[in-house]
């Protein structure tokens, strides 16, 4: 398995002490899908400003999350066989880029299979690296291990830069400067093979894409041969989907018995991170575990057998990483919410002990039937005074309204719904 550990190692050699690649080839590919100029160079070769460029696209092109941003796929079973890609990928990693005719092959299907509008450069770079013996508490020793051959491709976006005023030297005066074609970085990518436990992996493909809510899947079939597989963001989109369209018509906030869902989801995670060992395998969600939240929950059979069959068919290739499904900022969002509420009803509960303080204080006598629970469905009005005021309590019309009079002695005070004032 590919591990952030394995391509950090990757990424720290690009640099211009340590790095080792041997070759950069590229195709310039217009808005028309025509390739307007293709090259092909010796990397160490390069002037200074352009190779530093093509480190940085290279190094961004391994960047992102380990399971969203990067992924790593295995070619499909016919992919493996006598003509399938991995012999075409292993044959253009031993060319070492120099075979015209796969280079020319991987440039077409990319253009035909890649979902971008506007033009594009193709990059490709080839290295060998060798990979120096580790002991167990990671202490280098000058001895290569094995030799690690790989290809890394990187499309990036070429745009117009922004327009905008600059100094026209010719012309010595200030002016709209002249917009150029200019390459961003990566919105995706892939190395071949794959750098697994330090060590190469031929049936593999380590694939990059800047937005993890599209993986292009057309790309990754035809293009690498691989099985779908979808991102971190991907799978969290799904599993929404599923839980609120069970929920919609039987929930009126569906929302927050996601975030539920997702609290509980939590809570399993860090229990089994307490009592597990540690280890570089992400927790996954199987359709058990979501049966017994579900069910913890106490949502309804129906709901809960429309969530669990949808749940098996979306994800009947690739369980969900169970991080990936849970929205760290709303959980905590909703912790600080709850702690609010706790706080509030903490003031609530104190206040009315401080009245009920002031009244015992005061000799009020408390009925124990108009204390009780059902006080406020019982009754519209409930009244506590002292004994000696109880039997000057009236009732009178006024301006032709029925109210209780209690007559009030200069400096008398009294309580209305827990606020004091002073007659």
């Amino acid at each position: 398995m590919v591990t952030k550990k394995d391509i950090l190692e990757l990424k720290r050699r690009m640099k211009k002490e340590d790095c080792t690649f041997t070759r950069i080839n590229g195709c310039y590919v217009d808005a028309n899908k025509e390739k307007l100029v293709t090259f092909s160079e010796n990397f160490l070769n390069l002037d200074e400003e352009e190779f530093h460029k093509y480190l940085e696209i290279a190094k961004k092109a391994l960047s992102g999350t380990i399971g969203n941003n990067v992924l790593e796929l295995h070619f499909e079973k016919e992919e493996t066989e006598s003509g399938g890609l991995q012999q075409y990928f292993l044959g253009l990693r031993d060319s070492r880029l120099k075979n015209p005719e796969l280079l020319d092959r991987l440039y077409d299907q990319i253009i035909e299979h890649y979902d971008y509008t506007g033009n594009y450069l193709i990059l490709l770079f080839h290295d060998v690296y060798d990979v120096i013996t580790k002991t167990s508490d990671n202490l280098k020793i000058d001895e290569s291990e094995e030799v690690f051959e790989y290809l890394l491709c990187a499309i990036c976006p070429v745009n117009l830069s922004k327009p905008g005023l600059g100094y026209l030297k010719d012309e010595n005066r200030i002016g709209p400067r002249v917009r150029d074609w200019v390459v961003g970085v990566p919105d995706a990518g892939f190395l071949f093979p794959s750098f697994s436990d330090r060590s190469t992996d031929i049936h593999s493909i380590t694939y990059y894409v800047k937005d993890a809510k599209d993986s292009h899947p057309d790309f990754v079939a035809s293009v690498l041969g691989c099985g779908p597989k979808r991102t971190a963001t991907e799978q969290k989109k799904v599993f929404t989907t599923i839980v609120k369209t069970a929920l919609a018509p039987i929930v009126d906030d569906t929302d927050e018995v996601l975030l539920n869902i997702q609290e509980n989801l939590n809570s399993r995670m860090e229990q089994e991170e307490e009592s597990a060992a540690e280890s570089e395998e992400p927790m996954t969600l199987s359709r058990d575990t979501i049966t017994d939240v579900l069910k913890e929950m106490e949502i309804s059979n129906d709901a809960r057998h429309e969530i669990e069959e949808a749940f098996s068919r979306e994800f009947a290739e690739q369980l969900p990483q169970m991080e990936a499904l849970i929205d760290t900022k709303a959980l905590e969002a909703n912790a600080k919410v709850k702690q609010q509420q706790e706080l509030v009803k903490q003031v609530h509960e104190l206040q009315k002990e401080l009245v009920d303080k002031e009244l015992a204080d005061a000799g009020v006598v408390e009925d124990a039937d108009v204390s009780s629970g059902d006080t406020v469905k019982t009754y519209d009005v409930v009244l506590r005074v002292k004994p000696e005021k109880a039997n000057q309590i009236k009732s009178q019309v006024v301006n032709g309204q029925k109210c209780l009079i209690i007559p009030m002695d200069e400096g008398e005070y009294v309580n209305v719904n827990g606020i004091n004032t002073q007659v």
